[in-house]
Order: C-alpha cells, then sequence, then structure tokens
C-alpha cells in the first residue's frame, strides 16, 4: 500500500495521574480518519515516544490500530531499528514503518542508502523514509533520496527538509512510480503538494483535520482557486501550532476544545504557555469562520 493523502502524526493523551488515556486516543483517532485523514501515524515525534516505556508503546499501537481496521484506513507506527520493526510483525492494521534517517552521526549519503536497505531486508512491513535533515544533521541530494524510493521495501519518503529547496524541486521533478513524498513540514504542506507531493504527514491535522484533507483534495484536483487559499490560512495556523516546541501548543488547543482529557506533555517538554495557546485558538476560530 503506498501512503498517499492525508496522515494525522497523533498525540499522545495523559489523563489527570499522568498515564496513557487510551480511550481519548482511541475516541480522537476515530475522530480525525471520520473528519477525511487517509490514514494515522502512531509514535510519531507528536505522539511522545521518546517519553512512553515499551507497554505504552504497545497499549498505543493498539489503541489506534482498531480505528484504522474499522475505517480501513491507513497505519503507519514509528520504528527505527530492527528489534523495532520486528515488533510489528503480525499486526495487520499496520501498513508501513515510519524509519528516521540515522541522527547525529552523519554517516553520508551511501551509509545511510545501505542503512535503509538493510532495514527494508529484515522489516516485516514496508518503510517509509523520515528524512528531517535539521533534526538529524543528515543531509541527502535528490539524487540519494531517488535511491532510497528505488530500494525494495520503501513506500515513501516523510520530506521535512524546513522549506522548498533545490534538491527538493530536483526530487519531485522525477519521483519513481509506487512511492509516495509526503510532506513533513505543516507551514509548507501546500507548497510541496503544489510540486507534485502526494499527501503529508501533518502534526497541525489533529486539530484541523478536515481543512487539511480538504488541501490535499484540492490539488490533486488542481482546483489551484480553493488550494490556494486554503493553503495560506493553514500555513498561518501552522505557525502558531509550532511556536513552541510539538506537540504542547497542540495538546492546549485539543483539550481546550474538550478532545483530550489534560493538556499534559512529559518531560523534556514543558506545556504549552497561555499566550501561545490563546494565540493558536485564535486563529483556529477565524479558520472555522471563513468560507470553504
Amino acid at each position: 500500500m503506498t501512503p498517499t493523502g492525508l496522515y494525522v502524526p497523533l498525540v499522545t493523551p495523559f489523563d489527570d495521574r499522568g498515564e496513557v488515556a487510551l480511550d481519548a486516543l482511541t475516541a480522537h483517532a476515530h475522530d480525525v480518519l471520520a473528519s477525511g485523514a487517509a490514514g494515522l501515524v502512531a509514535l510519531g515525534t507528536t505522539g511522545e515516544p521518546h517519553a512512553l516505556d515499551d507497554g505504552e508503546q504497545r497499549r498505543v499501537v493498539d489503541a489506534v490500530a482498531e480505528p484504522c481496521r474499522e475505517h480501513q484506513a491507513g497505519l503507519l507506527v514509528g520504528a527505527n531499528t530492527v528489534e523495532a520493526l520486528h515488533a510489528l510483525a503480525g499486526r495487520p492494521e499496520v501498513t508501513a514503518a515510519l524509519c528516521l534517517v540515522p541522527p547525529f552521526l552523519r554517516p553520508g549519503e551511501e551509509a545511510v542508502v545501505a542503512h535503509f536497505a538493510r532495514l527494508a531486508e529484515a522489516s516485516p512491513v514496508p518503510l517509509v523514509v523520515y528524512h528531517v535533515p535539521y533534526r538529524t544533521g543528515q543531509q541527502l541530494s535528490a539524487g540519494a533520496l531517488r535511491r532510497l524510493t528505488t530500494l525494495p521495501g520503501v513506500v515513501g519518503i516523510k520530506h521535512a527538509v524546513g522549506g522548498i529547496d533545490a534538491d527538493t524541486i530536483a526530487f519531485l521533478a522525477d519521483v519513481p512510480p509506487g512511492c509516495a513524498v509526503l510532506s513533513g513540514e505543516d507551514a509548507y504542506v501546500s507548497a510541496l503538494l503544489a510540486l507534485g507531493g502526494h499527501g503529508g504527514i501533518v502534526a497541525s491535522a489533529n486539530v484541523a483535520t478536515a481543512d487539511y484533507a480538504a488541501l490535499v483534495e484540492a490539488w490533486r484536483a488542481g482546483d489551484v482557486a480553493r488550494a490556494r487559499p486554503l493553503g495560506h490560512r493553514l500555513a498561518t495556523l501552522s505557525a502558531a501550532l509550532f511556536a513552541e516546541p510539538n506537540p504542547s501548543v497542540i495538546k492546549a488547543v485539543l483539550h481546550a476544545r474538550g478532545r483530550i482529557p489534560t493538556p499534559a506533555v512529559r518531560p523534556p517538554l514543558l506545556p504549552a504557555t497561555d499566550a501561545a495557546t490563546a494565540r493558536a485558538l485564535r486563529h483556529l476560530a477565524e479558520l472555522t469562520k471563513l468560507p470553504a
């Protein structure tokens, strides 16, 4: 299954005791899929996997798998090692693993391609490569990205380079068939779709799912008159939601709207400030008042 359309990397809600609020997570997953998302991401960065123990991670995937099964939606799960990939065996709802380019080491393009070839060979599910060089420290050229897309078992690239650069344009000009390029930069998702991207993994769509789904569909249909202004409005919302480290503001907004039981995040993150939360809620309210 090639992952196209809108995928939402879900937050992991916590209750008043600081435990994972599994019922709230499942309800949120149902809401997001009913609002037009093509699929979900569990244990992505937005879901704070760094702060979840192994048991919590398994329960999160279980809680998200059920809505995906019911809605016949795609499910990506964050997994960066052979061991984590092996843990996805026997989970038919998981359509692919989201795998980060090795961070910090900067091993070089050849090593990155070899790394993903090894992971793909060992994995029970296809892979989506997560390329985010300003976090990993590893730049990849258009040629290296294209080589990754031709590896057996690689079905997508989450592309998050901080904007639209020359390699982005060169890569999108010649994407091999059977592989999707998904925007991982919320503020630039409209621009990447305009250049031929196949969808997005969009954290901001936790709070504005229907609008982001409409944006993807408008670009797919070539409806520039609708897509361009909607993309501008959503970029403004995304900037507000990312004004403080993700997913703090998104969780605060979801809590304020009654979608999750608390706005809590786990260390090393801090809760969103009142000012950032109010600003994001104002932008969200303005978005809902505008005509479709």
